[in-house]
């Protein structure tokens, strides 16, 4: 698509399209397919039941996901016009029973840098959906700076949609940035935490969440854990974000169940399906019928995957999740978080990058401890010394990306439900054959709040800044909710980060000059 904009033609902010979602779309929790509430109004046109979403953005496209509440065509309308002259439709894929509705389809052919423009549609029997509209930006803007955001964790602890609140209001400071992107750092949903309908706080004022049948109780069936999904894009504000900023995400273990790993059996409780195996299978595809990803696009066809953002970002998406070694006291020689095809796809990745910036997107910590039980749950150990366990799978990854003279690589993580900048040095490690390094931490987006957690010492961390709250699971009320955002300048090629509260307030900033090697 060549044409340009028309300057007569008055161009929205993201803030009054957000406003303008918020209010068009306020029917989206209604669906036709089994397992979600029946339909709210006859007749024959279909309906799109949770508006639409954007994804995995491209310097000439992006993503775009939707659902229908019957069998139907997927069809996008694109135009670089917000009046949608000289528009073109690409015909997407169907819209079936068989992926409860969802379907996704990537547009192309775009220009870096260019405002886009969509209109969806379910077409069944010749007769059309009424439209949902987007729009998004996409990267590699070439004169302006590259900016995005970056969190995760949502509905988590027992803290779900609570109107009262302005529901997931975090989403609305987000966009109020006017990100290229979201990137979301996994625990996109607590398939795990069941919602009640009030909570009580210490200091006596009630939270009330807006429950489902399906978030009464932990998911289990494929029916249970598509809904976690369809709970969340029930909220207003989450489901015009996420029409008008294109999402990278990822996972972690809430998508399944809490610090769950393979071959894991879980112990009797309220799970009937004790085999972590099974739900797993259950959960990854909820998570990619529901997620605005393609597994086509992923290395191994579930989640790592690299997304170009132009000349000065690549980000390197990784999972620590499918391929680990069972959770344990971490102290075997060797063990495994990242799998061995994985940690070499990172490492050979990272090296052949031209971009100024190498972002790792990481669904954990690397210095934090996060116990699971008498055992680990990330990767630090919490012990000094040689690196052990999980520690000598990433000490691989970052002597190799020293040995071939890396420099500039960024750690971007959520998963503690606090925010903090973490700075790295072998001046301060046991193991010290790596470059210096940051690792930042944002979070949780809409649940409950803890930490800080400890750090380890073996990769010689240090805590520059830290925001968490006075006690554990603190709720959304309180404040501390948090999201991360990234600047990086076109001419000074400086990368900035700003550690933001539920407002959008800045808590800390800190500036990186790439070395260039």
């Amino acid at each position: 698509m060549t044409d340009t904009a028309d300057p007569a033609v008055p161009r929205p902010t993201r803030r009054t399209l957000l406003r303008a979602g918020a209010v068009g779309l306020g029917a989206a929790a209604v669906t036709g397919f089994a397992g979600a509430p029946a339909l709210a109004r006859g007749g024959d046109r279909p309906l799109l039941t949770h508006g639409i979403q954007l994804g995995d953005p491209r310097t000439d496209g992006a993503v775009v996901w939707t659902r229908a509440d019957r069998a139907a065509r997927m069809l996008v309308e694109v135009s670089s016009r917000p009046d949608f002259k000289r528009s073109r439709t690409i015909r997407g894929p169907e819209l079936t029973p068989a992926t409860d509705g969802t379907g996704k389809v990537r547009i192309t052919g775009l220009r870096p840098g260019q405002e886009v423009y969509l209109r969806v549609r379910a077409e069944s029997d010749r007769v059309a959906s009424e439209a949902a509209e987007g729009r998004f930006r996409t990267t590699g803007r070439g004169e302006d700076p590259v900016r995005f955001v970056w969190s995760g964790d949502v509905a988590g602890q027992g803290w779900g949609i609570n109107p009262e609140f302005g529901g997931m209001r975090i989403f609305a400071a987000m966009a109020e940035r006017d990100p290229d992107f979201f990137l979301h750092s996994g625990d996109s949903v607590y398939a795990d935490g069941p919602l009640a309908e009030s909570v009580t706080l210490p200091d006596g004022r009630v939270w009330r969440n807006i429950v489902t049948e399906e978030k009464s109780k932990v998911a289990e069936t494929l029916a249970e854990f598509r809904g976690q999904y369809a709970y969340n894009l029930t909220d207003d504000v989450l489901r015009a974000f996420s029409a008008h900023v294109p999402q990278i995400v990822q996972w972690d273990d809430h998508e399944v169940t809490n610090n769950w790993y393979p071959g894991e059996t879980l112990p009797e409780g309220p799970y009937t399906e004790r085999d972590v195996d099974v739900l797993t299978r259950r959960a990854q595809r909820a998570f990619h019928e529901w997620q605005p990803i393609l597994p086509k696009e992923t290395v191994d066809g579930k989640i790592y995957r690299r997304i170009p953002c132009g000349p000065d970002l690549d980000v390197f998406v990784i999972d620590m999740r499918t391929y680990r070694d069972a959770n344990s006291a971490g102290t075997a020689p060797y063990e495994r978080i990242l799998g061995a095809t994985q940690a070499r796809w990172l490492v050979e990745g990272i090296a052949k990058s031209k971009a100024t910036w190498k972002v790792v997107a990481s669904d954990m910590p690397i210095g934090v401890i996060v116990p699971d039980g008498s055992a680990i749950e990330a990767v630090a150990n919490g012990r000094p010394g040689v690196p052990a366990g999980r520690e000598a799978e990433i000490q691989w990854v970052l002597h190799s990306l020293h040995r071939r003279g890396v420099t500039d690589v960024v750690w971007l993580t959520a998963d503690v439900h606090y925010t903090a900048a973490h700075h790295y040095s072998p001046d301060r490690a046991s193991s010290q054959e790596f470059q210096p390094f940051w690792e930042f931490v944002s979070g949780p987006l809409h649940a409950g709040a803890f930490g800080p957690n400890q750090l380890d010492p073996t990769f010689g961390p240090e805590a520059v800044f830290v925001n968490a709250p006075p006690r554990a699971n603190t709720s959304p009320l309180e404040g501390f909710q948090h999201f991360g955002e990234v600047e990086i300048d076109p001419e000074s090629k400086r990368f900035t980060v700003d550690l933001r509260d539920i407002d959008g307030r800045s808590l800390w900033r800190t500036s990186l000059t790439p070395t260039g090697r």
